[in-house]
C-alpha cells in the first residue's frame, strides 16, 4: 500500500545558506496565543523588567504551552492583536533594553523520567516548529497503562517549496538533533528511532547515515520527495511500515511519536541550558527577496525587520505568506510579529492568481492526490447542501487541509477552502 500525494517544484534556493543572527529588534510583540490550545494569559504588566527567558504568559490548561520573553527590558503594555487566522488574542509588547540579559534563574532541568521530560518540555514552552504548532509536551505525556511506545519519528522531510530551516538544521546542527534524538530514546526507553529525510536532500541523509552508522536502534530512511510526505499520519505510515493513524487518534495511540527536527534539536539545547523557547530560524525567500536566505531571530520580532534583513523589495510585494505556498496562511500585515509557528516568510511581487471556476466534472483527480484517500469532491457537496451527517460519514476531520485537492482540480473548485469550513460545520451544533 501507498499513499498518495503530488510532485511539487522545489525552489530550494536557500539550502546553502547557512543561518544569520539577526540584530536584537527594538521592541517584540509576544503573542499569548502561539500554538493549538488554550491561549496564555499575560502573567506581566506594563512597566515590569524581564529578562530573556522570563515567563510572561501562562493558563492553567493541559493544552497551552507558556510564552517567555525573548528580549530582556521593560514591558510597554498589555495589547490586543489580530491574528492571521481572524481570530484575536492578548499581546504583551516589550520595549528591548539592547543587552539580550538572560534571567539568572534560568538553570537546566532535571530529566529522570518521562513525567518529568513531559513536565520540563511544557515548562519550555516548546510546541511543534514543522508549523502545526502542537504543544510538544502531550506528545510526551502519554498513558503507559494503555500505549507503549516503540518508535520515534523524527520528521525532516520538509516537503513545502522554498523552506529550508529544517535543513540548515540538519546540516548546521546535526549533534543536537541526534542529542534531541537520544534524549527521548532513552528516557522513555523507546526501542527504535528513526530519522526520515526526501531524497531531494542527498547531503544531509549521507551526513546522518554516517554519525548514526555505530549507534544501535537508530536508523535513515531516505523518503520519496513527495508532498506532503512530511505530514504527520504519513511519515508515520512510511517510517512504520504502513500503521494508519485514524480519525480522532494521535500518533502515540499507534506506539509512535513524531517530532519535528527542529524540535528535536531544541529540546536537546534546552534539556543543556535550560532556556526555553524564544527564538527560532526561518527562511525569507521569494521574488520581492534581494537576498533570500535563513534567519534566527527573537520569538516576537516584527515581520518587516526580518524583510528588511534580506533586502525585501516591500514597495513591490503583492503577496506576503507565512510558511509554504501549499499550506501557509497570506500576512495582511507585514508589521505581524514572528510566531513559534513561523519557518518562512515568503514574498512575491506578483498577487495571487484568481482562477475562473467551472463545474466539477468528477474526474477522481482530488480523490487520487488525496494521501489519505478522503472525497474533496464529495466534502464540496456535502457542505454546499450542509449535511453534516455525510461530512461526518465521509471523515472530513482527517483531512489535514494540504491543499493538494485544489492543486491538481482542473475545474479549479476551491476544495481545500470549503474543506476547511466543512470541519468547522460538521463538529459545530
Amino acid at each position: 500500500m501507498r499513499l498518495s500525494g503530488i510532485r511539487l517544484s522545489h525552489f530550494k534556493n536557500t539550502e546553502n545558506c547557512e543561518t544569520v543572527g539577526l540584530d536584537c529588534p527594538e521592541r517584540v510583540i509576544m503573542s499569548m496565543s502561539q500554538h493549538i490550545g488554550a491561549p496564555a494569559e499575560p502573567l506581566v504588566r506594563a512597566g515590569d523588567e524581564v529578562k530573556v527567558g522570563t515567563k510572561i504568559g501562562d493558563a492553567d490548561t493541559r493544552m497551552t504551552c507558556p510564552i517567555h520573553a525573548s528580549v530582556s527590558g521593560k514591558v510597554e503594555k498589555i495589547g490586543e492583536m489580530l491574528l492571521p487566522n481572524g481570530k484575536t488574542c492578548k499581546t504583551v509588547e516589550i520595549l528591548s533594553d539592547g543587552l539580550m540579559t538572560p534571567d539568572p534563574d534560568i538553570a537546566p532541568p532535571v530529566i529522570t523520567d518521562k513525567a518529568s521530560l513531559a513536565a520540563a518540555v511544557k515548562e519550555s514552552g516548546c510546541c511543534g516548529m514543522g508549523g502545526a504548532g502542537f504543544p510538544t509536551h502531550i506528545k510526551l505525556d502519554y498513558d503507559e497503562q494503555k500505549t507503549r511506545i516503540d518508535t520515534l519519528v523524527i520528521n525532516a522531510a520538509e516537503c513545502e517549496p522554498y523552506i529550508t530551516s529544517d535543513y540548515r538544521e540538519l546540516m548546521e546542527n546535526t549533534d543536537r538533533v541526534i542529542g534531541g534524538m537520544k534524549l527521548v530514546k532513552e528516557v522513555l526507553g523507546i526501542e527504535r528511532a528513526v530519522i526520515g529525510i526526501e531524497e531531494n536532500k542527498p547531503k544531509a541523509i549521507k551526513l546522518f547515515r554516517e554519525r548514526l552508522a555505530d549507534e544501535k536502534g537508530f536508523e535513515v530512511l531516505k523518503l520519496r520527495s513527495s508532498y506532503p510526505q512530511g505530514a504527520e499520519k504519513v511519515i508515520a505510515f512510511y517510517a512504520t511500515g504502513g500503521r494508519i493513524i485514524g480519525e480522532g487518534e494521535l500518533a502515540y495511540d499507534k506506539g509512535v511519536i513524531v517530532l519535528n527536527a527542529s524540535t528535536t534539536g531544541f529540546l536537546y539545547d534546552y534539556s543543556q541550558t535550560g532556556m526555553p523557547f524564544v527564538s527560532r530560524r526561518v527562511t525569507v525567500d521569494g521574488d520581492a527577496v534581494g537576498k533570500p536566505g535563513n534567519l534566527r531571530a527573537p520569538i516576537g520580532t516584527p515581520i518587516t525587520d526580518l524583510l528588511a534583513a534580506c533586502d525585501t523589495d516591500m514597495e513591490n510585494v503583492k503577496r506576503l505568506i507565512a510558511g509554504g505556498p501549499m499550506m501557509g496562511i497570506s500576512l495582511y500585515d507585514p508589521g505581524l510579529p514572528l510566531l513559534k509557528t513561523n519557518n518562512a516568510f515568503l514574498a512575491f511581487k506578483t498577487p495571487a492568481k484568481k482562477e475562473v471556476q467551472t463545474a466539477c466534472i468528477k474526474c477522481g483527480r482530488c480523490i487520487a492526490a488525496c494521501p489519505l484517500g478522503l472525497m474533496p469532491a464529495e466534502f464540496e457537496r456535502a457542505y454546499d447542501r450542509r449535511d453534516r451527517e455525510a461530512l461526518n460519514r465521509l471523515k472530513i476531520n482527517l483531512c489535514m487541509n494540504c491543499g493538494s485537492c485544489s492543486y491538481v482540480c482542473p475545474a479549479k473548485r476551491p476544495l481545500a477552502e470549503k474543506n476547511q469550513l466543512a470541519k468547522g460545520f460538521a463538529i459545530s451544533r
